[in-house]
């Protein structure tokens, strides 16, 4: 980076320390750098003047024309500019309600102006509040895209509005060159896929001279952003299988089969099939396993990864499996022990709650290695944690750990071997997004249900239809089933006008009263004990009703719980809903989903609850999610690089993703050090852009 682009923006012309101050704190700009790669985020087409007489509402539009006349109009409340704009096609009135002052001294009868603006109709009368005007003989004005940028209420009144900005950046414009802002891509890769250079992009970008050229630079920056992203993942994982080896799992032996042959409850689907094949294939290579798993509720994802730790059990290394909670982790090890009956395959289970005595005997054995699995919360993290051989550790909900606590398992496995990774994940990633965040690790997907599982019957209701819901769930208790109710909020908001928890835990006391009705209640406030607790009496069936906020979205199984009813469906999201969703369905019985909302639905409110009606498919669902709110709203998902993203969408750039990561896996297949001809310009940039990480095989 040259010394003027690392340039403290303090002292660019037009800035100075009050504005810098307010940059900086409210859109994170400290740098010239920083201010350049800020890209506007629409364009006004300077190259078109309308007519008067063809003006349309409710659209911006650019008019040229002379001043007729000005008028002060004074007011109790405010005052009030007018002035009328004539060309040779008719009139308009333009008014101001603000900076008064200011605007009357720069208006001059008789003189002709370029005015930009939205258009009323106000009183019979074309009108236009607050225009642009500028002097049509000012040397500003050429045929050309004029750059919006985004700014702040404390920018405006430090009158650094897009206007003042604009001059800002034409000043560190003119400074440019390509010494102080150097190529970032080959030579080859910009010819071949005919791109503008660095330079060029970063110029049209602020100032496009016509649309083409726009999308020139459009292109060219989204694809440096996506493929230096996605360099950067398959570069990692590229040196971390040449300097970690992995654990070699050279055998499958008595304990999977006899599992897989005595034991095994269920036939696996071809889903599962598929998915232990291409884990078997990883285990009993040289390299170190990092894969995710992922698959919709009730899948079978965790059958899988109890076969991955009977493989390493069958080749004489210990696992650990991580849950994000507690109840999680417990509910693992209990259906987890339950398999192994009569194995002779140990397992234990850690928590921040398993003290004293037991914990030492835990820790004892899990030195000595007679303990063969692990289950727990992050408490297995910490470091009297230590195993004698550690082979495979599996994250149950990775998106709830930090990198941090992932890469702490690095240091409990031996001789500088990792142990494989497997990630298992219930929230479905759409596979364009898959690849965006999860580029450096291998993706398996289980897409089929176990046979006999009755699909969720999802139905959508109003308030008048109430009753009718309540004397379902007496029916549904009366069956010996159990409800989840689900509510968004904990505290009642007059903003968003929302039936809180209490209310509609007090509400349903009326329709099913106490003794003869036990409910529970559960919501992010309560202490972990307390919570816990409240679950546990749910799940072992002491409570008919379980009223809760979002906590439930990945916790107890319980098989019994037949009805889930999700209050103001409006206020969630899809992949929220789906997750609720999978709380039921987990028995033999037919479960439901009741989507519970107002009758007054926005657009895509209604296609979120029209998508969980029509589709129990946790892939599309996700697919329209993502299409629906954008890459950075999707839950349980590495965020960190999609908000590196300036330009570049995941949903409407796929070909450009597609095509970066093809280009990023060829030049990686032919020179995995990035020493060759042309490419040390790669491997400096990747160096730039991930400043301190000298061990880039450890990069989590």
């Amino acid at each position: 980076m040259s010394e003027f682009l690392e340039q403290d923006i303090t002292y660019i012309k037009g800035i100075g320390p009050l504005r810098a101050e307010v940059l900086k704190e409210d859109l994170g700009l400290a740098t010239v750098y920083d201010l350049l790669i800020n890209y506007p985020f629409r364009y006004i087409d300077k190259s078109v003047v309308t007519a008067i007489k063809d003006v349309a509402t409710d659209f911006p539009v650019q008019l040229k024309g002379v001043l007729l006349s000005k008028k002060l109009i004074k007011a109790s409340r405010t005052n009030i500019l007018t002035a009328t704009l004539k060309d040779g096609s008719g009139f308009i009135e333009l008014s101001w309600f603000k900076g008064i002052k200011y605007i009357e001294k720069y208006l001059e009868i008789g003189k002709e102006y370029m005015v930009y603006g939205k258009a009323n109709s106000y009183r019979g009368k074309l009108t236009i509040a607050h225009p642009e005007m500028e002097s049509a003989g000012s040397n500003e004005l050429k045929n050309y895209f004029e750059p919006v940028y985004s700014g702040t209420e404390r920018l405006n009144k430090l009158n650094f509005d897009s206007k003042a900005r604009r001059k800002v950046i034409k000043i560190i414009l003119s400074r440019l060159s390509d010494s102080n802002l150097p190529e970032t891509l080959p030579t080859y890769l910009i010819k071949k896929l005919r791109l503008c250079s660095r330079l060029q992009s970063v110029l049209w970008i602020h100032f496009p001279p016509d649309a083409l050229k726009l999308e020139e630079a459009r292109r060219r920056i989204k694809f440096e952003e996506v493929f230096y992203f996605q360099l950067k993942m398959l570069f990692n994982k590229s040196q971390r299988s040449l300097k970690y080896k992995g654990h070699r799992f050279e055998k499958v032996g008595t304990y999977l089969n006899k599992f897989y042959s005595e034991k095994l409850p269920f036939e696996l689907t071809n889903a599962q099939k598929r998915v232990i094949k291409e884990i078997r294939a990883d285990l009993g290579s040289a390299m170190q396993m990092n894969r995710l798993l992922q698959g919709d509720v009730g899948s079978g994802k965790t059958m899988v990864g109890l076969m991955c730790m009977l493989i390493a059990k069958d080749n004489d290394y210990q696992s650990v499996l991580m849950a994000p909670t507690e109840i999680l982790a417990q509910q693992h090890f209990n259906s987890i022990t339950e398999s192994l009956k009569g194995l002779g395959v140990r397992a234990a289970f850690l928590s921040g709650s398993v003290k004293g005595k037991t914990r030492k005997e835990i820790l004892h054995h899990l030195k000595l290695g007679t303990i063969d699995i692990l289950i727990g919360t992050h408490a297995v993290l910490e470091n009297p944690v230590e195993f004698k051989n550690l082979g495979l550790a599996i994250i149950d909900e990775q998106h709830r750990f930090g990198v941090m606590q992932r890469s702490r398992l690095w240091n409990k496995s031996k001789e500088n071997r990792p142990p494989h990774i497997l990630v298992m994940t219930a929230t479905p990633i759409p596979r364009t997004l898959a690849m965006t965040i999860y580029g450096d690790l291998d993706v398996s997907i289980i897409d089929e249900l176990p046979p006999g599982r009755k699909k969720i019957h999802t139905i959508h209701k109003t308030e008048r239809h109430r009753a009718q819901i309540i004397e379902f769930l007496h029916r549904e208790i009366e069956k010996g089933r159990q409800i989840y109710i689900v509510y968004p909020l904990i505290e009642e908001s007059e903003k968003l006008d929302l039936a809180d928890l209490q209310q509609g835990y007090e509400r349903l006391l009326n329709h099913f009263p106490p003794p003869k009705f036990k409910i529970s209640i559960v919501h992010g406030r309560m202490k972990p004990h307390d919570k816990d607790q409240e679950m546990q009496r749910f799940a072992e069936g002491t409570t008919h009703i379980m009223v809760a906020t979002t906590v439930i979205e990945v916790g107890v199984n319980v098989p019994n719980a037949s009805v889930m009813v999700i209050e103001n469906t409006e206020r969630f999201g899809l992949s929220q809903l789906h997750q609720l969703r999978g709380r039921v369905g987990r028995g033999a019985e037919q479960s439901y989903c009741i989507l519970m909302s107002s009758y007054k639905l926005s657009k895509e409110a209604r296609t979120r609850i029209n998508t969980m009606v029509e589709s129990n498919d946790g892939f599309k669902i996700a697919e329209v999610d993502l299409k629906l709110r954008g890459p950075g709203d999707i839950e349980g998902t590495r965020q960190s690089g999609i908000k590196e993203f300036k330009l570049f969408n995941v949903v409407s750039d796929q070909n450009i993703l597609h095509t970066s990561r093809q280009l990023a896996l060829r030049i990686l297949e032919e020179d995995p050090g990035l020493q060759g001809d042309g490419n040390q310009v790669l491997l400096s940039r990747l160096m730039y852009l991930n400043p301190g990480k000298k061990d880039w095989g450890r990069i989590s």
